[in-house]
């Protein structure tokens, strides 16, 4: 395989074209999910209610999503629609006889929308509860009290969801684990990503960091598309150890998946952030939302290892998928090991033209 810098770009930057095309001609592909909507109810009197419904700008083509009230409220006044910011809310208030306790709350629509709905009840007399909507579950059912153990659980689905759709951030770990194998050295390098991206997903939630969605959503593919250059480089042994002329990437991986993990940080907060989540529900959704993540990244890097070990064995006839050398770098050919380096960086690529083209439009 030819080395040379010059070769890898011009085969990179061929990729370009391929994401050029499939913009063109073929179906786009989705790196993330949508932002969540919210829908929020503040009692104010008994039995009366103030409802903000808020939706996100950014929504698939077609989706058409709305809450559904128990059929004993009734909408008190006029409707007030305006924009804030990153979505528009509506906002009305309803009457309720007998409360909403034991009542059903739910959403139409939300799998044509193909994102998540985040419910807050605020109680007249204090309290509150909380709850994420799904499309596999859209129907909520209000109780007496807020169990604690239910908005945990609701908020680390989300961030499991969230990491399991985001299939840009699912490459770059991908890449990290091609980038250094396994062992101590993957553990410390995926550390590093961790403590990147849960410093600014934990500013950017509770409004210490402002910064746009889109431009953050750029050099997230950017960040991708230079893991997946800097894979491409440099002589490798049969173990896929560089040889000779280490980039500061592979000297330093720890460092630059914690660099680059600041950026994934911001595009995690846009989940939370971009629906308006009220600053009553952040320390809770924080600490749930990103062990969720912690969650999805885990088992994926646990299926990465197994799979990269299944694949050495059926390459070396009788090696052990557990003979301690489980990672991706093993004795295996070389066109097998570049292939999922150009897939990563032609999705990056892809995503990177997208993006830059919301961005001008």
């Amino acid at each position: 395989m030819r080395t040379g810098t010059t070769f890898v770009f011009r085969r990179l930057l061929s990729c370009f074209w391929v994401a050029v095309t499939v913009l063109i001609g073929v179906v786009p592909v989705s790196a993330h999910v949508f932002a969540p909507a919210l829908l929020e109810l503040r009692e104010t009197d008994a039995d009366r209610f103030a409802v903000r419904w808020k939706q996100p700008n950014v929504q698939p083509a077609g989706a058409r999503a709305g809450p559904r009230l128990p059929g004993t409220c009734r909408v008190v006044g006029d409707t007030q629609i305006r924009r804030e910011g990153t979505g528009s809310t509506a906002l009305w208030t309803v009457h309720c006889p007998g409360g909403l306790e034991g009542r059903e709350l739910s959403v139409d629509g939300i799998a044509s929308t193909r994102a998540n709905v985040l419910l807050r009840l605020e109680r007249v007399g204090g309290g509150s509860i909380r709850h994420v909507l799904t499309a596999d579950a859209p129907v909520f059912v209000v109780p007496s009290a807020e169990s604690f153990s239910g908005v945990i659980w609701s908020y680390s689905r989300l961030g499991i969801e969230h990491i399991a759709s985001g299939i840009d951030h699912l490459l770059f770990v991908l890449g990290l684990v091609l980038l250094v194998g396994g062992g101590r050295r993957l553990l410390w390098t995926v550390t590093a990503f961790t403590l990147g991206h849960s410093v600014t997903l934990a500013l950017a939630t509770l409004g210490l960091v402002r910064v746009p969605q889109a431009p953050v959503e750029v050099l997230i593919a950017f960040s991708i598309y230079l893991l997946a250059v800097d894979l491409a480089r440099g002589p490798r042994s049969s173990h896929g150890e560089v040889l000779t002329g280490r980039t500061w990437m592979q000297r330093h991986p720890g460092w630059m998946a914690g660099s680059f993990g600041l950026f994934h940080g911001l595009g995690f907060a846009g989940a939370l952030t971009e629906a308006g989540l009220p600053s009553g529900d952040i320390p809770t959704a924080l600490f749930a939302f990103n062990a969720g993540i912690e969650l999805g990244q885990l088992a994926f890097v646990a299926l990465v290892l197994a799979a990269g070990a299944a694949f050495r064995a059926l390459v070396r006839p009788g090696a052990s998928i557990a003979d301690g050398r489980i990672g991706w770098r093993t004795r295996v050919p070389t066109v097998a090991r570049a292939i999922p380096v150009y897939v990563i960086g032609c999705l990056a690529a892809y995503w990177m033209i997208e993006r830059g083209a919301d961005l001008l439009l």
